[in-house]
């Protein structure tokens, strides 16, 4: 038996890791996807920019700006909502139902969030406007920056001219981002004036040099290699998802319009397509999606409308290139007529786990107590036996108030028979039933005396359960622990 001879494997080291940015120059177009993504954006952008600036009155001395982290006072308000740092499982059940919709949006209609949603998306769409009103459309921007030399003070005008507004809106995003960590008003003040804390100043630079960076130059680039949603996508959709999709049992064999007319008057079948570039013109990632499903394809319907438009010109029927699916072109060919399956065991699972989140922290919300209470035992000394044979237990105790005032709140214990609590360093409304004022919207926290006779308690260790009352309105929490013996 002879000995083969060992493989050698070779690897070109030379090869780019990507490929590199091809500049995009988008044509702009008018449709019905175009006019939906002009809506989406001015409501994202409208919501963005001005809800910091909305009041909502919690009170006197509450903060009265609708949307604000209140990172001093460990606070998240939402309108109505007023979320502690213990409620942080509210944020875990908003990112569940967030990833759930996007889930459910991918087996409806694919890439909708990057289409239409995504703030890549709606950023890069509002520096391309600027562009478009500043350079010209596709063509005049293509052909400026290939004469080189001719015109220089005019092209060097328009230049700065659209970096500027560019560098503004990268500016007010940044600014309106750190607006909803403060009083809008209040910072925007600070603001002009140079008087704002410098952390301020710093978040608003980073974000600005963020968004110029990305909506300006990275554009595409980030779509296909520095988010991961095209991936996960990829592997969750499923084949009744309706995606951007060119029809090519329609569109084939592709033919210039002279040849496809010549070929109709002599009886030949003929494709649709006409070979316009029109889909590629005004792709914001520069793709053909005639090529098929992409990478670099975020579905946002452009190409949709500008084909929908050639097809008007030519006389052929529109929606060449639309929302399906390869299941109808399958059907088509074998001249079946298209279906379509937006509810299906996938989308229901989705709906109907979103609906039972949603409900979860819904009840939570609505049936959370505004009075809390925490005990922690001391651990050196666990216990004190006094000179009477009586035993103490120390507990740290932490009391929170959550509504908007103060008020009068009884502690009473359970367990330990015949036991008394005293109050470290606060006055009480009476002797035998300690009653203090919690302050509102704070947290209180109080050293508690626990003293029961040792005769009565035998027991190594006795649960003792805690228990605060608002006298005023009733509402009561607990908590439990143990009062154990030296």
């Amino acid at each position: 038996m002879t000995k083969s001879a060992p493989i050698e494997l070779q690897f070109d080291d030379d090869g780019p890791l990507y490929v590199a940015q091809k500049k995009v120059y988008p044509q702009s177009v008018q449709g019905t996807f175009r006019r939906i993504k002009w809506g989406l954006m001015a409501v994202c952008l409208g919501v963005y920019y001005l809800l910091p600036f909305v009041r909502w009155n919690r009170g006197v001395g509450a903060p009265d700006q609708a949307v604000l982290v209140d990172l001093p006072n460990s606070r998240f308000y939402f309108f109505f909502i007023e979320l502690w740092p213990q409620e942080v499982y509210y944020f875990t059940g908003l990112l569940i139902v967030a990833a759930l919709t996007l889930f459910l949006m991918n087996s409806v209609g694919g890439r909708i969030w990057c289409g239409y949603l995504c703030p890549q998306t709606v950023w890069t769409d509002l520096f391309y406007a600027v562009e478009r009103w500043v350079e010209g459309d596709r063509r005049e921007r293509m052909r400026k920056d290939a004469a080189r030399g001719t015109r220089k003070l005019q092209r060097f005008a328009e230049i700065v001219l659209k970096h500027s507004i560019w560098l503004m809106i990268a500016w007010w995003t940044g600014g309106a981002w750190v607006l909803y960590f403060n009083d809008a008003p209040t910072l925007v003040k600070q603001l002009v004036t140079f008087q704002a804390p410098m952390l301020a100043y710093i978040w608003i630079a980073i974000l600005t040099a963020t968004t110029y960076l990305l909506a300006g130059f990275m554009r595409e680039q980030v779509c296909v290699y520095m988010c991961p949603w095209p991936r996960i996508q990829a592997a969750l959709t499923d084949e009744w998802a309706l995606n951007v999709t060119y029809k090519y049992d329609r569109g084939e064999k592709r033919t210039s319009l002279k040849k496809a007319n010549e070929l109709r008057a002599s009886g030949v079948t003929a494709g649709d397509c006409i070979d316009c570039y029109q889909c590629v013109a005004v792709c914001p990632t520069g793709i053909d999606i005639r090529d098929g499903s992409q990478l670099g394809c975020i579905q946002c319907g452009l190409c949709i409308d500008a084909c929908d438009t050639v097809m008007a010109k030519i006389g052929r029927e529109p929606r060449l290139i639309g929302y399906d699916n390869d299941i109808n072109i399958q059907r088509r060919q074998a001249g079946k007529p298209p279906i379509y399956r937006i509810v299906r065991p996938r989308t229901i699972v989705y709906t109907v786990l979103i609906a039972a989140v949603g409900a979860i922290m819904l009840y939570a919300l609505m049936t959370r107590s505004l009075l809390d209470i925490n005990v922690l035992h001391d651990r050196n000394p666990v216990a004190v036996k006094l000179s009477d044979g009586s035993i103490r237990n120390a507990y740290t105790v932490r009391l929170l108030n959550k509504r908007g005032f103060d008020r009068v709140i009884a502690i009473d214990i359970d367990g330990p028979v015949n036991a008394t609590v005293h109050v470290v360093g606060a006055d009480s409304v009476t002797p035998d039933r300690p009653m203090i004022v919690l302050g509102r919207d704070q947290t209180t926290e109080l050293r508690l005396l626990v003293t029961a006779p040792g005769e009565s308690n035998p027991q190594k260790s006795i649960p003792v359960r805690f228990r605060v009352t608002d006298i005023g309105l009733g509402e009561v929490a607990s908590a439990t622990d143990n009062f154990v013996s030296p």
